[in-house]
């Protein structure tokens, strides 16, 4: 408690109280509520561009720009301007200037070597940019997504459809663009294969004989005119005419899905595949696999030779010695997507990714360190901590994980076939509850809810009356009653341990994320209609949105405090537009929320946890961890009381502020009164 001011009455004036700012959590003040933590580092890199002065660019998903000056060894990101930071695409002119076509907005210019950036949307008819190239003359060429391609004279001023001639056979979603030694240029296109322009874009041909896939993503030309493509699924074409015709050349490439091609000096092509880098050294004849075990999204090479791949997820890689091998080098490349955040007792904070599965940081996410030994499925879902301290970890893959040793080391536990874990949460008798949740790559059905009496030894599945078994969310009350949130089918509940379940709610609903605060009330965060809030055990629910701008909701906390913090994605509406994401609180229990989003640069949240000091943590799609620069704390509240020893010069002022852990700014205020 700390002493303040009460309203005061005396000899005519008034004096009285009230808190005019809070140094944690509340928009009075001019601190960042948010500050990004250094990682967890690696991520989603889509292209590479590189100068001649060696400085490496890397465009990712969700986090923009990134910049190395020092050959891969350390990141930084350059963003300022960059409202988009889904980069598709990346190209450099004779000047230096960089281009960067992005997923929603268009391409992006930089003048000062990545340092700031300006729309160059002047024309552009479609947004979606997923290629771009240059010729020797500076003519820019943007590929986008439904409607083929566009040109620029005056360094991406404007632009206008480089097709005047309206070629009879149009060019739709262009993934691809290379141009060679005479000039003509080739667009890949997904499901119509190859196009060629002889006249600097004024008109295309298709050429696909002997192209028998014309799902067309990646091109690459040597020195001697040969073109090769790379298509998804039908592995690597080549044409030694110009186009004119194609052959298969796949001997030893074992994966066929080819999202990049590369070309060194001596000849050496590079196949990015969704699983490995391939080589060939005889233009094309047979392969061989030289590492990366992850899925490769592009590839880029230096003057030196040395190669980057850039991956779904891990980051990049670079091979100094014609990729014999690879060192990860994502030191500042802060893009991996926190699908899961869970701490324990001691604050360690733990994160469940994308590509890595766990990141373990035990200084407040000042440093980051991967935890992955045992654990070998690449995509962690859901993290949950036992009493005992013991760790599990959920994965997309269908398996669970536990941890003895703070994640030192993983051991994976016997289940019975699951789909994807989405969710896990632990009782007070530290039994563990599983959800499991439609597999869409695989055409699967989900499992349901698991149960393990025994320390995840053993699992028995408990699906009595849950009627929909994609099981995206779960939580726990005091009581031990079990909320299972599904995808499209609302919320179920069992009040006997799993044993049998009911619907409780709308039965539409896709539900995402629980929480359940110390009174007993249930929050339901959804897909689409934002949250709902049960104050009777999940019998009736009732919309809780007031405020709430974004509806995708993805996360939800409560602290001790009773405030709710609601984290939400960004999500497509349709192909081209966006909607972002960001972070609410809510002070009265779900009635009203503002956003609280200062400091958040990537508003994409997949993951909210909050520590035993009240500081919350943000897991972003694209942007690591986010922490609170303040614990949340309860709002504070003042008490008031009567002011005593009053003289004609002095008065002793009475009154309590409860802060709550935060630091309560008072305002005095001194005025006459009404007579």
């Amino acid at each position: 408690m700390s002493k303040a001011i009460g309203e005061i009455r005396t000899a005519g004036f008034i004096l009285s109280l009230s808190i005019l700012g809070l140094s944690a959590g509340h928009e009075a003040v001019a601190q960042d509520f948010w500050q990004q933590t250094n990682g967890p580092n690696g991520g989603f890199v889509r292209a590479f561009v590189m100068k001649a002065n060696g400085d490496i660019f890397a465009g990712t998903i969700g986090g923009g720009v990134f910049r190395s000056t020092n050959n891969g060894d350390a990141w930084s990101p350059v963003n300022n301007g960059l409202n988009d930071r889904y980069v598709q695409s990346l190209a450099i002119n004779n000047s230096g200037h960089i281009f960067a076509g992005m997923e929603l907005n268009g391409v992006f210019r930089s003048t000062d070597n990545g340092s700031s950036w300006v729309p160059a949307i002047l024309g552009l008819t479609n947004l979606t940019v997923r290629a771009l190239a240059i010729n020797p003359a500076g003519r820019i060429f943007a590929g986008t997504y439904s409607e083929g391609v566009f040109c620029s004279e005056n360094n991406g001023a404007s632009w206008l459809p480089c097709d005047t001639t309206k070629t009879p056979i149009p060019i739709p979603q262009v993934e691809a663009l290379a141009i060679n030694a005479a000039e003509y240029i080739f667009a890949g296109s997904y499901g119509d294969g190859v196009f060629r322009s002889i006249n600097n874009g004024k008109s295309w041909f298709q050429i696909n004989s002997g192209l028998n896939n014309t799902k067309v993503v990646s091109i690459a030309i040597n020195a001697s005119g040969q073109i090769f493509v790379g298509t998804d699924g039908g592995g690597v074409f080549r044409s030694l005419d110009n186009g004119n015709n194609w052959t298969p050349v796949n001997n030893g490439l074992a994966n066929l899905s080819v999202a990049s091609l590369a070309i060194n000096k001596s000849g050496n092509i590079f196949a990015a595949t969704g699983y490995r880098v391939f080589r060939s050294i005889n233009n094309g004849d047979s392969w061989t696999a030289i590492g990366v075990d992850y899925d490769i999204l592009t590839l880029g090479i230096n003057n030196s030779g040395h190669i980057f791949a850039g991956t779904s997820g891990v980051g990049v890689f670079r091979s100094t010695n014609n990729g014999d091998y690879w060192t990860k080098v994502n030191t500042g490349l802060t893009n991996t997507a926190i699908l899961a955040l869970a701490l324990n007792k001691n604050g360690h904070i733990f994160a469940g990714s994308y590509g890595d599965p766990v990141f373990r940081s035990t200084d407040n996410g000042k440093a980051w360190t991967l935890a992955n030994n045992g654990l070998f499925d690449p995509e962690v879902g859901a993290l949950a901590i036992n009493s005992l301290g013991q760790i599990f970890a959920g994965t997309l893959e269908r398996e669970i994980f536990r941890s003895d040793d703070n994640g030192a080391s993983w051991r994976q536990l016997i289940t019975p076939t699951m789909t994807s874990v989405l969710a896990l949460a632990i009782n007070a008798r530290d039994e563990i509850f599983a959800g499991t949740g439609d597999d869409i790559f695989e055409g699967t059905v989900g499992s349901g809810i698991f149960r393990s009496t025994n320390n995840g030894n053993s699992w028995t599945q408990i699906n009595t009356g849950l009627t929909k078994t994609d099981v995206r969310s779960l939580a726990i009350n005091k009581s031990g009653h079990i909320f299972a949130g599904t995808g499209g089918g609302g919320v179920f509940r069992s009040t006997n341990n799993g044993n049998s379940w009911a619907a409780v709610g709308r039965a539409n609903l896709s539900v995402t994320a629980l929480a359940i605060n110390d009174s007993g009330h249930v929050f339901a965060g959804t897909l689409v209609e934002g949250i709902f809030r049960s104050k009777d055990n999940g019998m009736s629910w009732e919309p809780a949105n007031r405020g709430l701008t974004k509806t995708d909701i993805r996360a939800l906390a409560i602290n001790k405090g009773g405030i709710i913090f609601a984290g939400a994605s960004n999500k497509y509406i349709f192909i081209g537009t966006f909607e972002g994401g960001g972070i609410f609180r809510s002070e009265d229990n779900g009635q009203s929320w503002t956003a609280v989003e200062s400091g958040l640069t990537n508003n994409s949240v997949l993951s909210l946890a909050l520590n035993d000091s009240g500081y919350i943590f943000a897991g972003t799609f694209g942007g690591g961890v986010f922490r609170s620069t303040e614990t949340t704390g309860a709002a504070p509240t003042a008490t008031t009381k009567s002011a005593t020893n009053i003289s004609a010069t002095s008065v002793t002022l009475n009154g309590e502020v409860n802060a709550n852990n935060l630091t309560a700014v008072v305002k005095f205020q001194y005025g006459r009164t009404a007579s």
